[in-house]
């Protein structure tokens, strides 16, 4: 295996790519600029709306962007010599020259995305249009960084494998998603101290990059499964929304104005440490956070006192006969804690609209939102407004997705403040 320019890589690494830091996250709203100087902005801007649109034809694309046809045909020249673009059938039966639709080419580039959770390791494979093209997922008990990092060379490996020589050199970076805090709570998974404590040594960002000579990109788990909504899901459509992310624990994101909110800490959104009473309990009594009522580990626990496999909280096995009335349970008191966090976060934010997902099978989630929904409806909203709620659109792949996307993006996107940065703000 060789580097773009030939020089030998460790079996471990990936052919090399470009990319560019992130920042803050923000819907695009592509428009180009007809001044000099802004060759590769109005390129990325074609790209983008090429994303966002499908197949246009080049007046369509002049129209979109407000750039001139000629500088749409320049831009289109170029695309098509990197290989980013591709022709389709010329549509005929209208007046004048028929139209020939242009679209991304997807194999044009691939970027990866890893995430790293407390019950999976999960990596993907996106190209150029967004789609998965490749899945690989190991899961364990517990992650273990002795081993973790291991499994993630693999994975890389076998997506360069599956790439080839040739596609394998169009890799523009790996986005890597993961808790902030992996050996955090570690007593309510039942974790003992000294499987947590190395996680507090561990930085995921540079143990990957280690890995690699392609750019990493690195988001707080949630934050990347939120960017991944916004980018292919609601997101084409919500302004503003408070997104809930239901895992082994509940975790989220806050968007406003088309903006993900990181926070001074990039812990805007991390509704698992929104504190609760239990119903019965008196203001004297400590409070709970929404993590320990509303997460899925709640689930795990309660199917394994009786006898039954933990981890079927995370597929179709939750709704089979033996585990359904376990399940139920564990949906209506989920619901009743996830709506006091959300009364919460309207109370602050004025959100006018709620987008849940998870890592389990899609009847559950459904299950979860109509419990949801019943929640909200038995509840005061008296001063404020209540919000619309959405189910998410993508589901357990959202956080690896959202780590793919970030590479994509800084390599493609239009806009630098695109997403987040790295913790310490590099």
């Amino acid at each position: 295996m060789s580097d773009i320019d030939g020089a030998p890589l460790p079996r471990r690494g990936l052919a090399a790519g470009e990319g560019e830091g992130g920042g803050k996250v923000r819907r695009l709203r592509p428009r180009g600029s007809n001044q000099g100087g802004m060759r590769q902005f109005n390129e990325r801007v074609v790209l983008q709306t090429l994303r966002l649109h499908g197949r246009l034809a080049k007046a369509d694309l002049a129209r979109f962007t407000s750039l001139s046809a000629q500088t749409i045909a320049l831009i289109i020249a170029r695309l098509e010599k990197d290989d980013l673009i591709r022709y389709g059938e010329p549509v005929r039966g209208r007046v004048g020259q028929p139209a020939v639709p242009i679209s991304l080419n997807p194999e044009g580039a691939y970027s990866i995305g890893v995430s790293i959770g407390r019950r999976a390791l999960n990596t993907l494979l996106i190209d150029l249009t967004g789609t998965v093209v490749a899945r690989h997922v190991d899961h364990y008990p517990y992650p273990d960084p002795s081993t973790l990092f291991t499994q993630i060379a693999t994975h890389l490996d076998l997506v360069r494998d599956g790439l080839g020589t040739r596609r394998a050199r169009k890799l523009v970076g790996v986005g890597v998603a993961a808790p902030l805090l992996l050996g955090g709570w570690n007593r309510l998974l039942g974790a003992a101290a000294a499987k947590a404590e190395p996680w507090n040594q561990v930085d995921p960002f540079a143990a990957v990059q280690k890995l690699t000579r392609l750019p990493v990109h690195f988001a707080k788990d949630t934050n990347a499964a939120c960017i991944a909504e916004m980018v292919t899901g609601r997101g084409r459509e919500l302004k503003s929304f408070l997104y809930l992310f239901v895992d082994t624990f509940i975790g989220g994101g806050v968007v406003l104005d088309s903006h993900l909110h990181g926070g001074q800490h990039a812990n805007a959104g991390a509704v698992g440490s929104i504190p609760l009473l239990r119903p019965g309990q008196g203001r004297d009594r400590q409070s709970e956070q929404l993590l320990g009522l509303a997460s899925l580990w709640n689930l795990e626990r309660e199917l394994e006192r009786h006898g039954i496999d933990p981890m079927a909280a995370y597929d179709a096995r939750a709704l089979d006969p033996a585990c359904r009335p376990h399940t139920e349970a564990w949906a209506r008191e989920t619901a009743a804690a996830i709506c006091m966090g959300i009364a919460s976060g309207v109370a602050w934010l004025d959100i006018d609209a709620v987008v849940v997902d998870g890592s389990f099978d899609r009847q559950l989630l459904a299950m979860l939102l109509r419990e949801i929904d019943a929640a909200l409806t038995h509840h005061d909203w008296e001063g404020v407004w209540r919000p619309v709620l959405l189910a998410g659109t993508i589901g357990a792949d959202a956080r690896a997705l959202g780590g793919a996307i970030l590479p994509m993006h800084a390599s493609f996107g239009p806009d630098r403040d695109l997403f987040l940065k790295a913790p310490d703000g590099t």
